[in-house]
C-alpha cells in the first residue's frame, strides 16, 4: 500500500513546490486555502509512507497558509461576528493539521510536541465536538504504538488521553466497548510496566474497564493482576466470584483456571474448577475440565488422586460418557507423557501403570499405529521388569496392528537378545535393515524418517555387544554402514566391525570368509570417503583422521598375510586407495610406494605360477598399473630428500621390465634403450633382466646376450675381481650363445664364443679364486666344441678348441690329476693332432 501512494505523494510534492514558486506577495484566498490542502495532504501522505521527517516542512507550510488566512480574513471581515466565523472557518484546517504534527512528532519519537499538539487539539474540542470520536482513537493508537515499543510511561499517557476525551461529548463518544478496550490496554500497560508500583492504577483502570463492558479479557486481566500482586485467596475469590456471575465459555473458564494453578493458588483454582465442572456438566466438552484436573495433579506430585480421576474416566467410557476425539487425544498424550517420565527415572512399573491407563481406552482387535506404539512401550516396561513372556504377548499386539514398523521389529529383536536367540535376532535385525532400506528409497512417504531407522540399527549393535552377542552386532553394525547417512556413524559402524572381525581371526584359524569380511568394510569405507562432503557431515580434519585409520589396517593386514600373497596384494591396494584420502606428505608417499610396489611384485609372482594364459596377462596389465602410478609418486617423493640409496628405482625397472617382456610388449625395445643409457646400472640388475628376458612365456635371447655382455663389461672394471659371479655369468652367455645340442653354428658365432673363453681364460689365469667346477665346464665345453669339429672333418678348428681345453685342464687343481690320466681324452687329442699333421702334408705350400 505504502509503494502505492509513494507516486502520489511524489506529485503532491511536486505540485506543491509550484504552487510555492506561483505565490505572490498577496495571494488571493482560493489560493491559500489550495496550499493549504496541498500541503496537509502531502505531509500526512508522508507520514503514511513511514517518511514522517519529510512530512514536517509541508506541515509547518500549512500551518504558516492557515494563519496567512486567517489574517486575510480579518482584514477583509466587518465586526466581532465577521472574526467569529472567520476563527470557525481556520480551526478545523488548524485541527487537521495539529493531529497530523502530532502524528508525526510520536513517529519520530518527540514525545513533548506531540503532547503540545494533542493539547492543541484538546483545546479546540470544545468549538469543534465532532472532532472527538477522531482524537480519542488517534490517542488510543499513539498509545498502542508506544506499547509496542514498550514505552510504558508514554502509552498509558496516551490510553489516558483517549480515555477523558473520550468521556468528554458523549454524544460524539467512541463507546463503551472501544472506552473498555482502551482501558483493560491501559491497565496492562501499567500492569507491565510495574506491578507492585502502579497496582493500584491498573486495577483502578481493568475495574472502569469492566464496568463500562463486560468482557472476559477484563475480568480474565483482573484476576492476573491480582495473582501478579499477591493479593491474598479472599481477594482472588472475589474477582473469581465477580465473573461467575455471567455467562463464560468453557474455554475462558479454563484458562483462568490454569492461571489459578499455574500461579500455585490450588484451593481457589480447584474449587473453581469444581464449580466449573457442574456449570458445565451437560456440555459434550465437559471431559476438559476433568483434563485439566488431572494435569495440575500430576504436576503437583499428586498422582494418586490424578489415577483417581483417570480411573472415573474410564469407568464413564464404558458406561456412556466418552470423551470427546479431541480430548480423549489429549488424555492419551497426559498419559504417556506421565509414563514416559516414570520410565526415563526406571520406574517401570509406575510407567506401565499409565501406559496400562492408555491400553483401556481400545477395543479388543482394533488396529491403530498408536496402540502399536503403546504396545511397544508396554512391551518395553515388561523387558526391564524380566517379565518375558507378557512383552511377547504385548510385541505381538504391536505386530498385528503395525507388522512393518521399524519399531516393532526392534522390540522383537530386544525380546530374542534378552533370550539368547540368536536366529532370531538375525532374523529381526534383517527385518530392521530391509525397513531401513525401504525408508533410504521412500523418504516422502515415510512413517519414519533415514535418521531414526540408523539410530535403531545403532542401538540394535550396542544392545548385541552389551549381550556378548557378536555375529548378532555384525550384523546390525553391516546394515548400519549401508544405508546411514551419517558419515561418523558409518565409519564409527565400519572401525567396530573391522575390530569385531578381527577378534575372531585371532581367537580362530584365519577363515577366508572373515577375511573377505574384513575387505568388504574396508571399501565400503573408501567409497564413503570418496563421496562429496561439507564441513556440516564430516569435516576435512576428521575425514583424514578416518583414513589414516583404515589404511593402517589394511596396511597391517597386508603385513600379517606373508602366506597368502592374493589378500596381501588386495590390503595394500587398499592401503593405498585410503591413503589417496590423506595429505600427501613424505610418510603418506612413502606408504603409497611401497604398497603400490608391493601389489606389484605380488602380481608378478602370481603370474609366474601355474596359471591359465588369461589370468597371467590379467595380472602382468595389473602390475603395469600399479607400476605406473608408482612411478608416478616416487617423482614427487624424490623432491622431498635424498633417497640415493634407495632400491626404488631398480626395483620399478625390473618390475615393467619383466611385465612387458612377458606381455610380448612391442613398446619393450624403447624401454631398454632408455635401460642402457643409464650411467650406473648395477650388473645385478642386468643379470636378472638376463634372466627374465628368458623366462616364459618371455624370450628375448638377444636382450638377454646384450645384458650378459654388459654384465661382463662391468665385472672386468672391478679393481679385484669377483670370479664367483663372473663365472656364472660367463657361463650363461656361452650357453645362450653354445647351446648344447646345436650343430650347424656359423663361424662368426664360433668366433664370438671363443672370445668369451678367452676372456674366462684370462681371468682363471690371473685368480685363483675361480671355481673349479666352472673351470672343469668351461674344459669340457670347449674339449666337446673340438671333437664336434673334428667329427665334420674341420681339423684345424678342432685341435684349437681342443687346445684350448687342454689349457683350462692346466688350471684345475683338485681335479688336474684325474684329467691328465684320463687316457681316452689324451689318446683323442694326440690322434687329432696326428690326423691334423697328414692333412697338413697335402696342402700345397704356400710360395
Amino acid at each position: 500500500m505504502a509503494g502505492g501512494r509513494r507516486p502520489a505523494v511524489g506529485v503532491r510534492f511536486v505540485a506543491c513546490r509550484l504552487v510555492d514558486l506561483c505565490e505572490g506577495s498577496d495571494p488571493p484566498e482560493g489560493t491559500i486555502r489550495r496550499q493549504i490542502l496541498m500541503s496537509m495532504k502531502t505531509g500526512k501522505g508522508w507520514i503514511d509512507i513511514g517518511k514522517a521527517d519529510l512530512a514536517d516542512r509541508f506541515l509547518e507550510t500549512a500551518m504558516n497558509s492557515i494563519e496567512k488566512l486567517y489574517v486575510k480574513l480579518q482584514k477583509e471581515g466587518n465586526g466581532e461576528a465577521d472574526i467569529n466565523v472567520c476563527k470557525a472557518d481556520v480551526e478545523k484546517d488548524l485541527f487537521k493539521v495539529l493531529s497530523y504534527q502530532a502524528e508525526s512528532a510520536v513517529a519520530q519519537g518527540d514525545f513533548q510536541k506531540a503532547k503540545q499538539c494533542v493539547q492543541r487539539c484538546k483545546d479546540m474540542l470544545m468549538r469543534l465536538p465532532r472532532e472527538t470520536r477522531y482524537l480519542s482513537i488517534l490517542c488510543y493508537n499513539f498509545g498502542v504504538e508506544t506499547y509496542d515499543c514498550k514505552k510504558y510511561e508514554q502509552s498509558s499517557f496516551w490510553l489516558s488521553q483517549s480515555y477523558d476525551i473520550g468521556k468528554m461529548d458523549l454524544k460524539y463518544s467512541i463507546g463503551k466497548e472501544m472506552q473498555a478496550k482502551v482501558l483493560r490496554l491501559l491497565a496492562t500497560a501499567y500492569f507491565e510496566w510495574d506491578c507492585s508500583l502502579y497496582l493500584d492504577k491498573a486495577l483502578k483502570a481493568i475495574n472502569l474497564a469492566n464496568e463500562e463492558n463486560l468482557h472476559p479479557a477484563g475480568f480474565f486481566l483482573k484476576v492476573k493482576i491480582l495473582l501478579k500482586s499477591g493479593a491474598s485467596d479472599e481477594d482472588v475469590s472475589s474477582a473469581v466470584a465477580e465473573f461467575q456471575r455471567h455467562e463464560m465459555s468453557l474455554d475462558f473458564c479454563l484458562n483462568t483456571a490454569k492461571l489459578l494453578l499455574e500461579h500455585g493458588r490450588e484451593s481457589v483454582g480447584f474449587d473453581f474448577l469444581k464449580s466449573v465442572a457442574e456449570r458445565f456438566e451437560a456440555s459434550p466438552d465437559c471431559g476438559k475440565v476433568t483434563l485439566l484436573y488431572i494435569e495440575f495433579l500430576l504436576q503437583n506430585k499428586r498422582e494418586l488422586l490424578a489415577k483417581q480421576k483417570v480411573e472415573e474416566i474410564i469407568i464413564g467410557h464404558y458406561t456412556g460418557k466418552q470423551l470427546l476425539p479431541e480430548t480423549l487425544n489429549r488424555l492419551h498424550i497426559i498419559l504417556w507423557d506421565t509414563a514416559a517420565k516414570h520410565y526415563e527415572a526406571k520406574s517401570y512399573a509406575e510407567a506401565l501403570n499409565w501406559y496400562n491407563y492408555s491400553v483401556s481406552f481400545y477395543t479388543p482387535g482394533q488396529i491403530d499405529q498408536n496402540l502399536a506404539k503403546l504396545q511397544r512401550n508396554v512391551a518395553s516396561c515388561h523387558l526391564h521388569l524380566k517379565q518375558i513372556d507378557k512383552a511377547k504377548e504385548a510385541v505381538k499386539e504391536a505386530e498385528r496392528c503395525d507388522p512393518n514398523s521399524i519399531f516393532t521389529q526392534f522390540s522383537i529383536y530386544k525380546i530374542a537378545v534378552m533370550e539368547n536367540d540368536t536366529e532370531k535376532a538375525v532374523e529381526a535385525i534383517v527385518e530392521m535393515g530391509k525397513l531401513a532400506e525401504k525408508s533410504s528409497q521412500h523418504e516422502d512417504k515415510l512413517i519414519v524418517d533415514g535418521n531414526t531407522s540408523t539410530n535403531l540399527l545403532s542401538l540394535a549393535a550396542q544392545i548385541a555387544l552389551e549381550n556378548d552377542q557378536q555375529v548378532v552386532a555384525i550384523r546390525a553394525l553391516e546394515y548400519l554402514s549401508e544405508h546411514s547417512q551419517d558419515c561418523q556413524q558409518v565409519f564409527a559402524a565400519l572401525k567396530c566391525l573391522v575390530r569385531l572381525t578381527l577378534s575372531k581371526l585371532e581367537k580362530e584359524e584365519k577363515r577366508d570368509k572373515d577375511i573377505e569380511s574384513v575387505l568388504t568394510y574396508l571399501t565400503l569405507a573408501r567409497q564413503r570417503l570418496a563421496e562429496p562432503f561439507t564441513e556440516e557431515n564430516l569435516t576435512r580434519d576428521v575425514r583424514t583422521s578416518e583414513a589414516h585409520w583404515f589404511r593402517k589396517v589394511a596396511w597391517n593386514l597386508a603385513v600379517q598375510f606373508k602366506d597368502c600373497p592374493e589378500k596381501m596384494r588386495d590390503f595394500f591396494v587398499l592401503s593405498f586407495k585410503l591413503s589417496q584420502f590423506c595429505p600427501s606428505d613424505k610418510a603418506v608417499l612413502i606408504a603409497q610406494k611401497t604398497c603400490l610396489l608391493m601389489a606389484a611384485a605380488i602380481d608378478l609372482e602370481l603370474g609366474r605360477q601355474e596359471v591359465t594364459p588369461c589370468e597371467q596377462v590379467e595380472l602382468l596389465n595389473q602390475a603395469l598399473q600399479h607400476l605406473q602410478a608408482c612411478t608416478e609418486i616416487w617423482k614427487v617423493l624424490k623432491l622431498t630428500g635424498d633417497f640415493a640409496k634407495d632400491p626404488t628405482d631398480t626395483l620399478l625397472l625390473l618390475y615393467e621390465f619383466e611385465a612387458r617382456s612377458k606381455l610380448n610388449d612391442p613398446t619393450l625395445s624403447d624401454f631398454m634403450e632408455s635401460v642402457w643409457e643409464q650411467p650406473h646400472i648395477e650388473i645385478k640388475t642386468l643379470e636378472i633382466i638376463a634372466s627374465l628376458a628368458m623366462e616364459p612365456p618371455a624370450r628375448y635371447p638377444a636382450l638377454c646376450k646384450e645384458a650378459l655382455k654388459s654384465a661382463l663389461t662391468l665385472y672386468r672394471k672391478q679393481t679385484t675381481i669377483d670370479a664367483v659371479r663372473f663365472s656364472k655369468c660367463l657361463h650363461s652367455l656361452i650357453n645362450l650363445s653354445l647351446p648344447t645340442g646345436v650343430t650347424d653354428l656359423d663361424a662368426c658365432v664360433l668366433q664370438e664364443v671363443w672370445g668369451y673363453f678367452e676372456d674366462a681364460l684370462s681371468v682363471v689365469s690371473s685368480t685363483d679364486s675361480y671355481p673349479e667346477m666352472e673351470i672343469l665346464w668351461l674344459m669340457t665345453r670347449a674339449w666337446n666344441t673340438g671333437i664336434f669339429q673334428y667329427t665334420i672333418g674341420k681339423y684345424q678348428e678342432a685341435e684349437q678348441w681342443c687346445g684350448l681345453g687342454m689349457r683350462f685342464l692346466n688350471h684345475l687343481g683338485s681335479l688336474k690329476k684325474s684329467y691328465e690320466g684320463h687316457v681316452s681324452m689324451i689318446g683323442l687329442y694326440s690322434e687329432v693332432l696326428d690326423k691334423l699333421d697328414r692333412v697338413k702334408e697335402f696342402l700345397p705350400n704356400e710360395e
